[in-house]
C-alpha cells in the first residue's frame, strides 16, 4: 500500500510540474481568418507603409479578433487587432509625434485600427526586437511580443537586452520558437504563436 500510495503521489507531482500543451485544444482557423481577410486591402496599404507583413496582420486580426471590427474585450482591448488604448495606442501616438492615446471609436474603425496595430508592430520591430537577424525569428518574436510584450521575451534570455538578442540570434527559428514553448512564462504565448501560425496556413 506504501508503494502504490509513493506511486500516486508521483505521478500527481509531476502532473502538476508539467506545462500544459500549447496545442493540445483545437482551434479551427479556417472561419476567423476566412472573416479577418475581408480586411486585407488594410492590411495591404498599413503592411507597405509600416514594412510589415500583410499576412501576418491578417493572421493577428483572425486571432485576435476573429474579424470583428467591434469586439472589446473585458480588459477594454478594442477592434480587429484588439489594441489597448493605454498602452499600444499611447506608444503608437507618442511615436508619431501626437499627444494622448487613440479614442474607443478610433480603435473600433477598421482602417485606423489596423494603422495603430501594424504601427506597433513596426515599432516592436524596430525598437527593443531590433537586431534579430533571421526574418521567420523576428516574425516569430514579432508575434510573442504582441500579445505578452518585448521585455517578457527578452528576459528569457538574458535582463541584458543586447545579450538577449545575441542569443536570439544564435537559435534557428524551430530553436527560438522551442524556447518560447519552454522557457516563456506565460502558456499563453506558445499558444498564441501556435495560432497565428495556423491562420497563416488558413490563407
Amino acid at each position: 500500500m506504501k508503494l502504490r500510495g509513493l506511486i500516486i503521489l508521483a505521478l500527481f507531482l509531476a502532473g502538476c510540474s508539467s506545462k500544459p500543451d500549447y496545442n493540445s485544444v483545437p482551434w479551427q482557423a479556417q472561419a476567423p481568418t476566412s472573416r479577418a481577410l475581408q480586411w486585407m486591402p488594410f492590411s495591404e496599404q498599413s503592411g507597405a507603409q509600416y514594412g510589415v507583413s500583410p499576412r501576418l496582420i491578417t493572421a493577428i486580426i483572425a486571432v485576435e479578433s476573429g474579424g470583428k471590427p467591434e469586439l472589446v474585450s473585458a480588459s477594454n482591448a478594442v477592434g480587429l487587432m484588439q489594441i489597448k488604448a493605454s498602452t499600444a495606442g499611447k506608444e503608437v501616438y507618442r511615436h508619431l509625434g501626437w499627444r494622448g492615446q487613440p479614442s474607443t471609436s478610433e480603435l473600433k474603425d477598421p482602417q485606423r485600427n489596423i494603422d495603430i496595430g501594424t504601427a506597433y508592430l513596426s515599432i516592436l520591430e524596430h525598437g527593443i526586437l531590433a537586431g534579430i537577424e533571421d526574418p521567420q525569428t523576428m516574425q516569430y518574436a514579432l508575434v510573442v511580443s504582441y500579445v505578452n510584450g518585448a521585455g517578457a521575451l527578452l528576459r528569457t534570455f538574458s535582463s541584458d537586452r543586447k545579450a538577449a538578442i545575441e542569443e536570439i540570434n544564435d537559435l534557428s527559428p524551430q530553436e527560438f520558437y522551442q524556447h518560447v514553448v519552454d522557457k516563456h512564462p506565460s502558456p499563453q504565448a506558445p499558444r498564441y504563436l501556435w495560432k497565428v501560425q495556423q491562420a497563416m496556413a488558413a490563407m
